[in-house]
């Protein structure tokens, strides 16, 4: 009669897969898959730098890169566009983080999968996989953890109509709505430096 398996032995467990991407993630490869837009990014500048080192001499390669970084920012559409991009890196390490530290992951450290994030009017939207374990409620749950941790006034989740497994994280910056510029009472200015009695006489 065989032996009856033992479930600590690590040759027995039946969830090998998810140790190995468990591992992944914190391998390079892993790293290298979340800091993917920064290094495509680092990559791009330095091919560019490269080729125009080439082609003319790397002092005015950097000083045509120079100008064109600064044409960049001033220009208020393309500021606006590199800014919404850059918090939208920044969310998606933000939401990973948050996951992380708040055990929003399975039992072999896999954390849900940041599918797509893009720039909304009020701040970013990212579209979440979520792995085994984790549902919706989860996400509900931390909504001040993760406005915390993306730098945010608030988080509002929303469920897939279609599938369980995916779920919608709008992170809110700034409210558009709100007014821009608030005129103050010539009134309540003077009657603020009213004596008291003044005060309750006008009263």
């Amino acid at each position: 009669m065989p032996a009856k398996a033992n479930p600590r032995n690590h040759r027995n467990n039946p969830y090998v897969f998810d140790g190995l991407m468990a591992n992944v993630h914190h391998s390079a490869a892993g790293v290298l898959w979340r800091f993917r837009a920064e290094a495509t990014a680092l990559l791009a500048a330095t091919a560019v730098i490269w080729q125009l080192a080439v082609t003319i001499t790397i002092v005015w390669a950097l000083t045509a890169v120079a100008a064109l970084v600064t044409g960049a920012f001033i220009t208020p559409p393309v500021r606006r566009f590199i800014i919404r991009r850059v918090w939208c890196v920044i969310s998606r390490h933000r939401l990973q983080k948050v996951f992380f530290e708040t055990r929003m992951h399975t039992r072999s450290g896999r954390l849900s999968l940041v599918l797509r994030i893009h720039p909304t009017q009020v701040g970013e939207r990212a579209l979440i996989w979520c792995r085994a374990g984790i549902c919706f409620e989860d996400f509900e749950a931390h909504t001040g953890e993760i406005a915390a941790a993306c730098y945010a006034r608030e988080a509002r989740i929303e469920r897939s109509k279609r599938w369980a497994q995916l779920v919608q994280v709008n992170i809110v910056r700034r409210d558009t709505l709100a007014a821009h510029h608030v005129i103050t009472s010539s009134l309540a200015a003077k009657a603020s430096t009213l004596p008291p009695a003044a005060r309750n006489d006008a009263a």
